[in-house]
Parts: structure tokens; sequence; C-alpha cells
């Protein structure tokens, strides 16, 4: 393992833009800019481990706005602005100003005098949840511009309808810290696979999410699903053009069997077709209960044409020596515990539990990470002032 100081000097020396701009998509990050967040968690976590306080701010707001449910990353993100010292306000829509008509420019302004980070979880509405967040960063810039906020608090994507940046980014430092550093994540096969769920609607920026970012670190991608439930189009050919760049391949075949098969890693999770997102989109807009309802039952009956799409022990005795590892963003669907029938047998879920818990506790350092890097220009130095000083967080 790299001391602190090995990891601090290694930030300092990688080329990095992240401080002028926001983190809203992996693939529009350099590999030298992922790797910096990366090694940033790295260190915020192993001066938590010290006990060393990483208090960075004395004082600051960090807003939350969650327009779906969350457990995780709503909880990851408070750790983390807590973690640099920054106060948690959540933007309630239904309590605030928007629900008379307030304007995105407006509200971006109001919310941010004394905040120094955002984090928007915006996934319903396919076409809408980034391109949202997009409108808050311009109108946050505008506010800078012209003097209405004394700095630009960073704007971190916590979920939205094309990627989960948290959540890739945990998961690749999981994979890291598991196979002992990214050069050894080249030539690893990574299976992201549909699976079963009782349920419809679930959001595509995960599955979305890894195969955009794990095909930028040399690995060999491959994406299964039943037909029918395809990804965004454009995601899919970010992915393709990502692993030509990085010297790994990435692959779509048509069952899981085959997706499993010498898999050194396993990422079985639903999700709703792409097709069905944009029809979900339009009937939530128009406020059409039937027609969700009806969609609703359509897709429960389209899900249920492949229940053999469950990962299961035989399953995973195709994956490399029968020993992949398993990885899902949580909840998983666990067949006879939270569901009849579901994406994981509950013999494999119960293997790789302690193992799923770990992939998740990476997600609050790397939201810290994403906002050290987009307030600081150079956040070695501010780690280094920190490790130098080396408060006790716990006295």
């Amino acid at each position: 393992m790299k001391s602190i100081n090995e990891l601090i000097k290694e930030i300092n020396e990688l080329k990095s833009e992240l401080h002028d701009k926001d983190f809203l998509l992996t693939w529009e990050q350099t590999p030298e800019e992922l790797e910096r967040v990366l090694k940033t968690a790295q260190v915020l976590k192993a001066m938590r481990q010290e006990n060393i306080a990483t208090n960075v701010f004395n004082n600051g707001l960090g807003i939350s706005l969650f327009r779906d449910n969350s457990t995780r990353t709503r909880f990851s993100y408070a750790s983390a602005i807590n973690m640099l010292g920054l106060a948690q306000q959540d933007l309630d829509e239904g309590k605030s100003q928007i629900a008379h008509g307030e304007t995105v420019r407006e509200t971006a302004n109001m919310i941010s005098f004394c905040a120094d980070a955002i984090g928007i979880r915006d996934d319903m509405y396919l076409g809408a949840g980034n391109a949202y967040m997009r409108e808050v960063g311009a109108a946050l810039d505008d506010g800078v511009k012209e003097g209405v906020l004394p700095h630009r608090p960073a704007l971190v994507n916590l979920q939205c309808d094309i990627d989960h940046p948290t959540q890739s980014m945990a998961d690749l430092a999981w994979l890291e810290e598991h196979f002992g550093g990214l050069d050894q994540l080249k030539g690893k096969k990574i299976a992201m696979t549909w699976a079963y769920s009782p349920s419809y609607g679930k959001p595509l920026s995960v599955p979305q999410g890894i195969i955009g970012l794990m095909t930028r670190f040399g690995m060999d991608v491959t994406l299964a699903h039943p037909e029918g439930y395809d990804l965004i189009p454009e995601v899919v050919e970010e992915a393709r053009k990502n692993a030509e760049a990085s010297g790994g391949s990435f692959t779509q075949v048509a069952s899981m069997e085959e997706a499993f098969k010498d898999a050194d890693i396993v990422y079985p999770k639903s999700w709703a077709p792409y097709q069905v997102m944009g029809r979900r989109t339009e009937l939530l807009r128009a406020n059409d209960h039937d027609g969700l309802k009806a969609l609703e039952q359509e897709c429960l009956a389209q899900n249920a044409n492949h229940k053999d799409w469950h990962c299961t022990e035989e399953m995973m005795k195709l994956t490399k020596a029968g020993e992949a590892l398993y990885m899902h963003c949580l909840p998983a669907d666990i067949t006879g515990v939270s569901c009849e029938a579901g994406e994981v047998a509950e013999s494999v879920f119960d293997k790789y539990r302690i193992e799923t818990y770990k992939e998740a506790s990476w997600k609050p350092y790397v939201i810290a990470a994403m906002i050290l890097n987009r307030k600081y220009q150079e956040p070695g130095h501010i780690l280094q002032e920190l490790l130098d000083d080396a408060k006790k967080r716990v006295k």
C-alpha cells in the first residue's frame, strides 16, 4: 500500500482541469483527472483511518437536491460534505418557491450564497436530468461573473438520466483496491448484464456509467441484455470509442451465460429499456397516471419473459475459475429475501455481501474528492496541509 505522502506526490504530478469544470459525466474527464479523483479519495480514506481531521472548510453549506429515492448516495453525500467541514441543507422543492414557478437561474443563485457544494440526483426524466444540472451550472457561472456569488460551488452529479459518476467511480476505486492497482485492471473481463427484476423503471445510468468508465482503463467490457433492453445509443458508442483508445475491448452479447463466461467481474443489474424510459418520461410530464400504470404492467410482463437472467451459483461457475467478483450498486433484488424472484440468488449475494459493502464504502470519499478537485486547482497542497497539521478527528 502506498503511503499518504506518496499519494499526495502523485496527485500533484497529475494534470487536471477539474477545478474549472463540473464532474457530470466520467467520459468528459481525462484519464489523469479520473486518476486524480481516485487518489484524492484514497488519501481522504487513509486520513480517516488514521484519525486525522479532514475539515477543509470551517463553515459553509453543502446543498442536496434529490428528485428520486436514495439511501447510499444520500448518506454518502452527507458524509462527504461533513468530512470536509460543511453543513448539509436539503432543498425540498415542494416547500420552496420552485413549486410556484421560480426559475432554475434564480434558484441556483439563491441557494448558493454560502454554499461550497451542490449535489443533484435527477434520474427520472430521460433527456432532462443531465441537462438540468448543466443549466444549474451555467446559472452558477453567471452568478459568480456578475458578483452575486463570492465563489463557484462545486456541482456534483449524484445520478442523472445518462450517468451515475459517483457510483461508477466508487466501483472503480473498489476494483483498484481489490485487484491491487489500476494497472492490474487491464485485460480483466467485466460483464455488465441485465438481470430480472419484479419492478420496472430502474434508471439506465448505472450500466451506462459502468461501460462508459471501465472501458477507459483497458478492461474487456461485455454488455449483455435481452432483445429490446437497449441503452442510450450514444453512450454505447462512447464505450466503444473508449475501449479502442485504452487498448481494451467492448463487446455486446445476447445472453448472460456468454457474458459470464471467463469473466473476472460480474455486475448483474436490472434496468428499464431505453425506449420505455422515453415513453415513461412523456407520461410523467403529462401527469398521465393511467398511462403510467398501463406501461408498468406492460413492462413487468416483458420482464417476466426473462426470469432466466438470474445470477445463480450455476451461472457463477461459468466465470473465471468460478470465482468472479460479484458487484452491485445496491440494493439488489435478492431472490427469496427482498422478492420472490430477482436479480441474484441469496447464496451468491451472501457470499459477496461484504464485498458489496466495501464497494459502497468508497462513495463518500469519491464525492469528497470530486468536491476538492473542483474547489481547488491543487488539492494535493490542501491535503498536505491537513496531513502536516494532523489534528485528531476524535480526541
